[in-house]
């Protein structure tokens, strides 16, 4: 239930992700809009959604599927209105949903008006908005291309002004100078003006990359390049200690000082989440302290692990992933995913272990991307294995953290190969038979009680009800079968034990003495099946992939 006060509302809660111009075409002009989304958040209620993240629905050339931004205060033509906006944002908050809409701040379209500006002319006032050189940054040489079957460099010529400009993403989104105050300023601006729109906070894009300074590119001040404004470092001046020396760095971690600071000032409830996909030794300053930086960052590493645990049938993967996690200051989380929009990356697994995961669920060199992952939705890398499919939820979903769903996850909606590059993921929903989409359709699935759709419904039903899912403590457990990960989840003297099995043969495992105290009476939560818990260790039967959650009740 939504909540008008300083709770932490979103460490049980469920996110959902959706993209508007593939969720619902409400005019029959073949492309999704608010209106229809309107019209399906009574689907969203039902599936027990607690938040909305809204992808870019901002007036965009579409160049990089709306993250490419050509006006950051209005909704694309094609989606709709601001009203009919406030009118989804009113409308979700009767049915007890909040919203959250994307931050897209590293870089801006090259349509936008104030790149126009800054590239036309040297005295533009927008011309300190971006990064420019006379030459390439040499230090940038080896630099991580976003996009690496597209661009070879970070710099781009640009006839009119003259000059090099940064662009750490596609040549046509041109890098802001963030460690301008006065971009920061407009990006305070960006922000207020959606939380008067009704939003409850923002996912962040591309967290890491936020600074990309002309203070790292050089000082040209003569031919029109901004030098960098502002101190490295916190607002007040002071480095990060953990990495003095790492300029670009120390800047994207000001910028999310100055981000949270105005957020936490306009709404007490507002919550930032963080695109950060950095190894564990990196990612822990990108959360910062209590109240500061990120609320949220969704865990990469546990992501791929939990795929390499699922090649391998070995969840050992998983243990270290968890194991490594860095504490969290109060008030922090993670965020949990099984698929999100892009490619199902596995940049920080080795060479052999992606190779792995590729002969396990991509072979086939068209389904792979970048060298580093995987154009696939979940039901094709297992061959519409239902057992396997619940399994990655349930298990994701046991562990400390707020899972957020991609749109058509909960009818295991499919990917379609012949659109280009990641957006073979992006593909539209099928609510009834005829829609455009490669399906499954919603209708269908909504008629049949052991539809996938209903088994999401009962699956979150069960997580709703027990808050030491998501915001416990996790404490591993060894059942003696190195495919199964067991945990308990703790919070408020109430516990959790989960048993989720990675092979293909159904077995036995013996939980520890200790572990539940014996004459405990459980209830296993996914198919409210009572269990008594006899004295000493005690075997329970998994079949094959099973999933336990065993409640104490």
């Amino acid at each position: 239930m939504l909540t008008t006060t300083a709770d932490e509302w979103w460490a049980t809660a469920v996110g959902y992700c959706l993209d508007i111009k593939r969720f619902t075409d409400s005019d029959g002009d073949g492309r999704g809009d608010l209106a229809g989304l309107g019209a399906h958040l009574d689907h969203l209620v039902d599936l027990g959604v607690d938040f909305l993240w809204l992808q870019p629905f901002y007036p965009s050339p579409e160049g990089d599927d709306g993250y490419d931004i050509s006006d950051y205060y209005g909704v694309d033509d094609g989606l709709g209105t601001l009203g009919e906006f406030v009118e989804v944002v009113r409308a979700a908050r009767e049915r007890g949903m909040r919203v959250i809409v994307d931050l897209v701040v590293n870089h801006t379209s090259d349509e936008h008006p104030w790149f126009q500006s800054a590239r036309s002319d040297p005295d533009s006032p927008y011309r300190h908005w971006y990064v420019w050189r006379e030459e390439p940054d040499p230090e940038d040489d080896d630099a991580d291309i976003i996009f690496p079957d597209a661009e070879d460099s970070v710099w781009s010529h640009d006839e009119a002004a003259g000059l090099y400009y940064r662009h750490r993403f596609y040549r046509h989104q041109p890098d802001l100078n963030t460690s301008n105050p006065e971009v920061r300023d407009e990006i305070r601006r960006i922000m207020g003006f959606w939380l008067q729109l009704g939003v409850a906070g923002f996912r962040v894009d591309a967290a890491p990359y936020l600074a990309e300074t002309a203070t790292r590119s050089g000082d040209a001040d003569d031919a029109g390049v901004a030098s960098g404004a502002g101190s490295p470092g916190s607002p007040s001046g002071e480095r990060d200690e953990q990495h003095d020396g790492d300029t670009a760095l120390d800047e994207s971690l000001a910028m999310l000082d100055v981000m949270r600071t105005f957020l936490s000032r306009r709404s007490a409830e507002a919550v930032m989440l963080g695109e950060v996909n950095k190894p564990r030794d990196e990612i822990a300053p990108f959360f910062g302290g209590a109240g500061q930086r990120m609320t949220m960052c969704f865990d990469f590493t546990l992501n791929q692990a939990l795929y390499l645990a699922m090649a391998r049938g070995d969840a050992s993967p998983l243990r270290d992933a968890l194991e490594s996690r860095p504490r969290l200051s109060e008030g922090k989380s993670w965020g949990l995913f099984v698929r999100n929009h892009d490619e199902l990356t596995l940049d920080q697994l080795d060479d052999d272990e992606r190779q792995e995961v590729f002969a396990a669920f991509g072979p086939e060199e068209e389904v792979q991307l970048f060298g580093r992952g995987l154009r696939l939705r979940l039901p094709t890398m297992v061959d519409g294995d239902r057992d396997r499919m619940e399994l990655a939820y349930v298990l994701t979903w046991s562990l400390p953290g707020t899972p957020v769903l991609y749109y058509g996850e909960e009818v295991g909606q499919l990917e379609d190969l012949s659109i280009p590059g990641r957006m073979s993921v992006r593909t539209p929903m099928a609510w009834a038979a005829g829609d455009a989409g490669p399906g499954p359709v919603v209708a269908d699935q909504e008629r049949d009680p052991d539809s996938l759709l209903h088994f999401f419904r009962r699956m979150l039903r069960a997580y709703r009800g027990r808050p030491e899912l998501g915001r416990g403590e996790v404490r591993l457990v060894d059942v003696g079968e190195p495919s199964v990960l067991a945990h308990t989840m703790t919070w408020r003297g109430r516990t959790v034990l989960a048993l989720h099995s990675l092979s293909s043969e159904s077995l036995t495992v013996t939980v520890p003495d200790g572990v539940v105290a014996p004459g405990t009476e459980l209830v296993e939560l996914l198919t409210s099946t009572p269990v008594t818990v006899p004295e000493g260790p005690f075997e329970l039967e998994l079949p094959r992939y099973g999933k336990v959650w065993l409640g104490d009740t």
